[in-house]
């Protein structure tokens, strides 16, 4: 990026997606956002200097994945994968998936999510055998109550947007304190995205993430999460990479979470 707020090289931008209006939409769905392609986003890339990216399965396609598929073809080596599978996934889906660069599979657990909580365990049992991980959506106001079921996962998780508090309950309310307790313990990673998601006052959200940087650096990772489905007044380039220099003030930070933290995650 050539404007005032440059990432490092080798930037990766974990949790994007691709909208294609070829592919059926899920009768799950409640989000149907416009195409968006990877013409698209490879602007968005220049802008920002970014070289590495995460193809997120949206909740649009529900267990069809062939539009993401797509997408991170088109990257060839520097980008991988977070799908949607179920308890009935085939062991040999899994192995395709893989050598495509799959790395996750992705649960939300809210409105239009494919996937619920009672395929969580044996889903994560599967992928295990692949060395993937669990990627989680939900109101982060609920962590507590499911924060032993997570911890006992056989696979790492990775936990979206901040946790998405909704609305942002501060760094003292029991669901963020089981989002530190999950990080403490070493198999939880927590993506720096989407403020929005848990209120459109961003003010809200930053003692959050400085809590997060100040304790757990080396779980981090960072997003833009491209194209923002269902925003109406997406951030810019400028606005994305401005914001993520407030969350992340000195140089090792943004190179710890922009680059060596989805280093090791995504094998890279």
């Amino acid at each position: 990026m050539t404007g005032p707020f440059p990432l490092p090289p080798g930037t990766c931008d974990t949790h994007v997606h691709f909208y294609d209006a070829s592919y059926p939409a899920a009768p799950t769905t409640v989000l149907r956002p416009p195409d968006a392609t990877v013409a698209d986003y490879r602007d968005l890339q220049a802008a920002l200097g970014m070289e590495r990216v995460v193809v997120v399965q949206p909740t649009t396609y529900g267990l069809d994945n062939r539009c993401q598929l797509a997408a991170m073809a088109a990257f060839g080596e520097s980008a991988r994968g977070v799908m949607v599978v179920d308890a009935d996934v085939d062991p040999s889906e899994l192995a395709r998936l893989t050598e495509l660069g799959v790395r996750g599979a992705r649960f939300h657990m809210l409105p239009g999510g494919a996937v619920g909580w009672d395929a969580l365990d044996c889903v994560a049992e599967q992928i295990a055998s692949v060395e993937w991980h669990v990627q989680l959506q939900m109101n982060g106001l609920e962590l507590s109550g499911r924060l032993d079921r997570l911890r006992q996962l056989p696979v790492d998780l990775v936990v979206d947007h901040i946790g998405r508090f909704m609305p942002p309950g501060g760094v003292d309310h029991p669901g963020f304190e089981a989002l530190l307790t999950l990080l403490d313990e070493g198999r939880t990673w927590v993506k720096l995205s989407a403020p929005y998601e848990s209120s459109p006052d961003h003010s809200a959200v930053l003692p959050l993430v400085d809590e997060l940087v100040r304790n757990h650096p080396d779980r981090l990772l960072w997003a833009t999460n491209w194209p923002h489905p269902g925003q109406p007044t997406p951030p810019s380039p400028d606005q994305l990479a401005e914001l993520c220099h407030r969350w992340l003030p000195t140089d090792a930070l943004r190179r710890r979470v922009l680059l060596d933290n989805p280093t090791a995650l995504y094998g890279f």
